[in-house]
């Protein structure tokens, strides 16, 4: 057995520096002028509009927790760093910060002794559900390249032939890649984003960067209360049932349900938890983040969720993985 070591509490208690250290690199572009030649203090000082203490001060930091290489006073991008911190690349993650380290996230959590106390988040109103709360522009712009290959990786899955006709609703849509990721795979698919207002301007952006407004429409509003018009084949939820208690879940599972055509399907993406849930670490994990920011959200396992899909009317359910990722889709059929 080993002995026991302080390392695990100065880690955790430090961890905001690393996250101050990346969120400034960032923000004045170290990534990108890295990448561009700029390797030296002297000309990646006068690229970011920084000093030299300064900066070789935050890269030799940036080095030491991994995130850049240092030889000859020269500072390299790891591959990491390279494909996911190079706003040059098409797998570059680095907006997410918009959002993951916005002003309501960081107060949620600075507030969390509150919310442990309460059982629910110490921000005012509902939280980050709060009617047309800015939080979600922020997700919807920052965090659309994280939910590029899901998006992408979901509609390979549920739309593999893509040659018919599929009629789709995205609820709280946020950036929208989900349904928009059947419209590029299919021309017959048609989708539908619900959300607030000021996201579908969003959502709206990307259907057209995609060139996909032909096959995209809006519908603003609160998914409780906001009437679908319409009945779908495929009914999107991802990364919305962890915002809710499970009898609210069910209230807007059974909603979906009725939407649905004879064939129907809702597709549930989540961080699933084991029954222990304590794992995986990082679906387990989330839980503090809907303790923080929710009233009473929570990550479910997929036996809670198959019963919710039960008691909504759904016949039966399924899990898969998408990809290596660590999210998981419920689908439930009509």
């Amino acid at each position: 057995m080993s002995e026991p070591t302080p390392n695990l509490f100065f880690e955790t208690v430090k961890a905001y520096q690393r996250t101050a250290a990346l969120k400034s690199a960032i923000e004045l572009g170290v990534f990108e002028a890295i990448a561009q030649d700029h390797t030296n203090a002297t000309q990646l000082a006068k690229h970011c509009q920084s000093t030299e203490r300064g900066i070789n001060i935050l890269c030799d930091y940036l080095t030491v927790k991994g995130f850049l290489n240092k030889s000859n006073n020269r500072y390299q991008l790891t591959p990491d760093s390279e494909t996911f911190l190079n706003p040059k690349s098409t797998e570059y993650l680095g907006s997410a910060i918009d959002f993951l380290l916005s002003e309501p996230m960081l107060t949620a959590f600075q507030n969390l002794t509150t919310a442990v106390q309460k059982g629910g988040t110490a921000l005012p109103q509902e939280g980050t559900l709060a009617p047309d709360h800015p939080a979600w522009t922020a997700y919807a712009k920052g965090m659309a390249p994280v939910m590029k290959w899901p998006a992408q990786l979901l509609a390979e899955y549920l739309d593999p032939k893509a040659d018919r006709p599929l009629n789709i609703l995205d609820i709280a849509a946020g950036h929208a890649l989900f349904g928009l990721a059947f419209a590029q795979r299919n021309t017959q698919a048609t989708v539908t984003a619900l959300d607030w207002p000021n996201v579908l301007t969003v959502a709206q952006t990307h259907a057209e960067e995609h060139d996909l407004l032909e096959q995209f429409k809006t519908l603003s509003g609160n998914a409780f209360e906001t009437e679908f018009t319409e009945t779908y084949d495929i009914t999107i939820l991802a990364n919305i049932l962890h915002h809710f208690n499970q009898d609210t879940c069910i209230t807007l599972l059974k909603k979906v349900h009725n939407n649905l055509n004879q064939s129907g399907r809702v597709a549930i993406l989540e961080f699933i938890p084991n029954n222990d849930r304590i794992s995986p670490p990082e679906d387990a994990s989330f839980a503090l983040v809907m303790l923080a920011t929710t009233p009473q959200g929570n990550v479910y396992t997929f036996d809670e969720l198959n019963t919710m899909c039960l008691a909504s009317g759904f016949s039966r359910t399924e899990s898969h993985a998408l990809g290596h990722g660590e999210q998981q889709v419920v689908i439930g059929h009509k």
